[in-house]
């Protein structure tokens, strides 16, 4: 198992950037060292230039694939193209599917259904507000697992910038792919959510 998955507390910061091209964020552990990267892979300058001029960029697919400090891939996050709700398709390093985080809805206090790679259920992600920006993480049967939390940065840096940061919590004995779902929560939540206002 790799390192970056011992970690039971994250911060994830979106890369501050006045134009965002390509998503990227930094993953930190609780003192502040870099233990990760996540970074989209696969977009094409044309893809790049119509995210530069338009907005159509929220409707089409993205991936990202999550790297540990030795730079070898851990978590893969795939979201096909969308219109109202996301589903964000979730691989190990080796790019095996280990499950989904499945929008429910788009409208008062957002959840995310947890699945695994069958479809069975494994938890839920649950806004704690409706500004989405605080996320309980519950199993199957109810019990808070985790956390995502979004982390105020400073005026100055949410208005000039598209950057976001999360502290993600996980429960320790969290493991399987519960696990590998919560490290995917944080930028899967960004990615479906956030990326859609910008």
């Amino acid at each position: 198992m790799p390192a970056l998955l011992d970690h039971d507390l994250l911060v994830i910061s979106q890369k501050a950037k006045l134009i965002e091209l390509t998503n990227e964020y930094r993953v930190r552990d609780e003192h502040g060292t870099d233990v990760g990267l996540i970074r989209q892979e696969g977009q094409s300058k044309t893809r790049k230039l119509l995210r530069l001029v338009t907005s159509v960029d929220q409707f089409l697919g993205v991936s990202l694939m999550v790297y540990d400090a030795d730079g070898r891939a851990v978590v893969g996050l795939r979201r096909p193209p969308k219109l109202l709700k996301s589903r964000i398709e979730v691989t190990d390093g080796a790019g095996a599917v280990v499950g989904r985080i499945v929008q429910q809805n788009v409208v008062g206090r957002i959840r995310f259904a947890l699945e695994d790679a069958d479809g069975g259920p494994l938890g839920e992600i649950r806004a704690e507000n409706w500004r989405a920006w605080d996320f309980s993480v519950v199993g199957p049967d109810g019990t808070e697992v985790g956390r995502v939390t979004k982390k105020w940065a400073g005026l100055g840096h949410e208005l000039l910038t598209t950057a976001d940061n999360y502290v993600l919590e996980i429960r320790p004995g969290v493991a399987g792919p519960l696990r590998l779902l919560l490290l995917a929560a944080a930028a899967g939540i960004d990615t479906a959510l956030k990326q859609d206002s910008n």
